[in-house]
């Protein structure tokens, strides 16, 4: 059917009737609410209902307004808010900011205020400056928030003990001798009740403790508490809920301007801050989920910040308290497996609906069990985890100051302080030089680690004159910058030294540096921090050779064969096809050039990657390699794996000098010991491994795209001709696990084959499989095998048998996806062998 427009003057009048042959419209969308928000929205529900009541009852506010704040954050933001898996309500780091204001201007003035901070953040979400509060040091950030925990820690501990909180924590110190002297039993044992249940409810053991770990201890704790002073008939405060037509609402502020604004800019500082910062530790969770149950977004934090400025003026006008996210709240949010932000908007729904039906029951709860609730909340803001974060990023003194300026002056000013400290150590920093002098063998190093400014160049001088004329220098530079002065200074002194017959090396990462001039005049500069493109500079790409039909090879991700032969390279030219590994084929060229000398294209390659070494990564490496050269090697693993140049082993495993004894040959094969078919060289490596070095673990590694594997496929068998081939012997073991009807399967159609991936083969024998899906194709299927039949290969040499029933030894199986960028280890439980893939972790927690 065309799709023009028709000429006609009244096509205007059918434009919108659907074509005859089309079907007929859908109806209006149905909204959709998938039962994983629905638990998820149950469970926040459960504890935001203690913790709102708690957190009001802290500030010293109606309790109402808790619930109104909860109700507001979980229907306004959670609808309009960027982060859709993040809950917002009355925030624990807002407790201290909210209790000082209503000390200061009332209820009323206060709501004002919340007011007036919503259309602040509305107007920078405008603006889109949300980017902008994450660059507040997370020290500042952290110490802010211990700092309040301490702060509410300190006036809950009041109403524990049965009396009333004072207005600072300098006087709540001093009149809690007083309090200690006088305190009332029946709140001090509801209290201890609460925080004895909020401790050991989730450390029940046993299957017990996985079904009734899922209801969360505060309400727990909460219910228990309230369930015994009722039972027992305990007299002591409980939870007052005036009549909903009596709540106090907004009006407008009244007090010093001055003051007003610094309300508004402290409110809306917090509020921003913890916010944007939740979102972004929300993004974290849900991709760190095992097996999300569908896709959410990731954070817009512009909307984010416009959703939080919304429901802030919601709540304001409707009486209630400031709102930001909740991190326990969105925690668990995220853990019950929330998919959208229905679980966000149905737990605010909860929310309205418990206020209005179940005040009989809230009125129950002792004031001293939110307090514990509150009290507990508070300590836990004091984290260890943060401590010893910033403790090892050297940010202690900026989270230090800022605890105690929260503590003892105030939020406001606490940040401003924290603030001022983080951009003080900054700055000492970046002025901060160490220069060292030593003689080592009668070489003289100056060791330069920090900046090099004009104000160390005095230093420096000092330094490099004390190194005499005529004598071997090497200055190791260890920064990141170089003014002006300094560079002159060093190289005024390095032309000096080197017309007195003395001999200058400098090494480092200087700014400008390049790595060899050749590369200077094709106007290529190689960074060596850039990602990694093989240490070759990126030059206009060049056509691939033909291969035997003609046709230009493309680069492939299940890799060529080995026993194929290989085109000649063009002289000058580089093969960068990664599915072919050409070290050792007919016509590859050498890899120190046609001589073998270091001056052809390959050898300028190598001298080059030399030269970076010795510039950038020696100066870092030196001293560790001393040690290592004086103490030897102590590996504590063998890695044995193939020799293709795309596995690259201690890249993969994230090792360094001493770590592994690598043992790398073709398809990673570990030959059977015996006269015949026996390879002294793999053998003698596993008994020197396993009886000298004495490793813990052996791992056989195979990778995707294996040119080796693919060669047993294509190869005929009949007759050992070449050395690759008689070595290629030793993987017959391996086609035969992995395929033992090989001819058959060939001419099998695609649905059998794909019955067999699904429901295992016919013959009842288990193969090696990826975690979640079969092998794609043979060739794979065989470098899965591979790796098992190697493992049984290598229990059968007599050193690892001898260290594997002393327990000495583990062995490992892995498969490294070259094209993915994964490793999976082979599951020893398994039937068959299974590789599952290796998970990703927090290495900073």
């Amino acid at each position: 059917m065309s799709a023009c427009v028709p000429a006609r003057a009244d096509s205007a009048r059918t434009k919108h009737i659907h074509p005859p042959h089309s079907p007929p419209p859908g109806g209006p969308r149905r909204f959709r609410l998938a039962g994983a928000d629905v638990s998820a929205a149950i469970a926040v529900f459960l504890i935001a209902l203690p913790l709102s009541l708690g957190i009001a009852l802290a500030t010293g506010a109606p309790l109402q307004a808790g619930l109104v704040a909860a109700a507001v954050g979980g229907i306004v933001a959670g609808r309009i808010g960027g982060c859709p898996l993040q809950v917002s309500g009355p925030a624990a780091g807002l407790t201290v900011v909210t209790a000082d204001l209503i000390q200061r201007y009332g209820w009323r003035t206060t709501c004002a205020i919340t007011i007036l901070a919503g259309l602040a953040q509305l107007g920078l979400g405008c603006l889109r400056v949300a980017r902008s509060a994450l660059a507040v040091s997370p020290a500042i950030v952290h110490g802010m928030l211990a700092g309040i925990g301490v702060t509410i820690a300190v006036a809950q501990l009041h109403i524990v003990l049965g009396g009333t909180p004072q207005s600072s924590v300098p006087d709540n110190l001093v009149a809690l001798p007083a309090q200690l002297a006088n305190l009332h039993p029946a709140d001090l044992a509801v209290s201890v009740l609460t925080l004895t249940l909020l401790l050991l409810w989730p450390r029940v053991p046993g299957r017990a403790g996985a079904l009734l770990g899922k209801l969360p201890a505060a309400l727990i704790a909460v219910a228990g508490a309230t369930a015994v002073a009722s039972l027992t008939g305990l007299l002591l405060p409980k939870v007052d809920l005036p009549s909903w037509s009596s709540h106090a609402l907004a009006t407008l502020p009244d007090g010093p301007v001055l003051g007003l604004l610094a309300a508004v800019l402290t409110t809306t500082l917090v509020c921003s801050v913890q916010s944007l910062l939740g979102a972004v530790a929300v993004d974290k969770l849900v991709t760190a989920r095992p097996a999300p149950a569908g896709h959410v977004k990731r954070s817009n934090l512009d909307r984010e910040l416009l959703g939080q400025g919304a429901a802030n003026v919601v709540s304001g006008s409707l009486g209630g308290l400031p709102i930001a996210g909740v991190a326990v709240r969105s925690s668990a949010n995220v853990a019950a497996g929330a998919v959208s932000r229905n679980s966000t908007m149905l737990h605010g729904v909860l929310v309205v609906i418990a206020a209005l039906l179940m005040v009989p029951a809230l009125e129950l709860i002792p004031l001293a069990s939110l307090a514990a609730l509150v009290m507990a909340v508070g300590l836990k803001m004091v984290s260890l985890n943060h401590i010893r974060t910033v403790t090892r990023h050297r940010e202690v003194l900026v989270y230090a100051v800022t605890t105690f300026g929260v503590v003892f002056l105030g939020v406001l000013e606490g940040v401003a302080l924290g603030i001022a400290v983080a951009v003080g150590v900054a700055l000492h920093r970046l002025t901060r030089t160490r220069i060292t002098h030593d003689q080592v063998e009668g070489v003289h190093y100056v060791h330069v680690r920090g900046q090099l400014t004009f104000l160390a160049v005095p230093r420096l001088s000092r330094i490099l004159h004390q190194v005499p004329p005529g004598a071997d220098a090497a200055v190791e530079l260890d920064g990141s910058f170089m003014d002006h002065a300094a560079y002159e200074t060093l190289q005024d002194w390095q032309k000096t030294h080197t017309a007195q017959g003395g001999a200058v090396d400098i090494t480092g990462r200087r700014p400008g540096t390049r790595i060899s001039e050749p590369a200077e005049e094709d106007g290529c500069r190689c960074r060596p921090w850039t990602p990694w493109r093989n240490y070759q500079c990126e030059r206009p790409p060049k056509a691939p050779p033909p291969d035997a039909h003609g046709q230009a090879a493309t680069d492939g991700s299940t890799g060529g064969t080995l026993a194929a032969a290989t085109g000649p390279t063009a002289p000058g030219t580089r093969d960068t096809r990664d599915a072919r590994d050409t070290a050792g084929a007919p016509g590859a060229p050498h890899p120190l050039g046609a001589s073998g000398a270091a001056d052809g294209p390959n050898g300028h390659e190598l001298a080059r990657g030399i030269s970076a070494f010795h510039r950038n990564t020696g100066p870092l490496m030196r001293r560790e390699l001393a040690r290592l050269a004086r103490e030897g090697q102590q590996p504590s693993q063998l890695f044995l794996t193939c020799a293709d140049s795309r596995v690259v082993t201690s890249m993969i495993t994230s090792s360094g000098p001493g770590d592994l004894f690598v043992v790398r040959n073709v398809g990673n094969f570990v030959p059977l010991p015996g006269e015949e078919s026996g390879d002294d060289s793999v053998a003698a490596a596993i008994e020197y491994a396993v009886d000298v070095l004495k490793v813990r673990s052996i791992t056989v590694c195979g990778h995707s795209g294996c040119g080796a594997m693919q060669a047993l496929l294509d190869a005929e068998h009949g007759g050992a001709r070449t050395p690759l081939q008689r070595w290629l012997r030793h993987g017959l073991p391996s086609l035969e696990r992995a395929l033992p009807d090989l001819d058959a399967r060939a001419n099998e159609p695609e649905q059998k084959q794909r019955q067999e991936q699904e429901q295992g083969p016919e013959d009842g024998r288990s193969r090696p499989l990826l975690a979640g899906r079969g092998p794609v194709d043979a060739a794979e299927r065989l470098c899965l095998a591979n790796v098992v039949q190697q493992l049984e290969h290598l229990r059968a040499h007599d050193s690892v048998a001898r260290a594997l029933r002393a327990g000495d030894l583990e062995l490992h199986g892995m498969y490294f996806h070259v094209g993915e960028a994964q490793s999976y280890l082979l599951s020893e439980d398994a039937e068959g062998g299974v590789f599952a893939l290796v998970p990703t972790t927090d290495l900073t927690a």
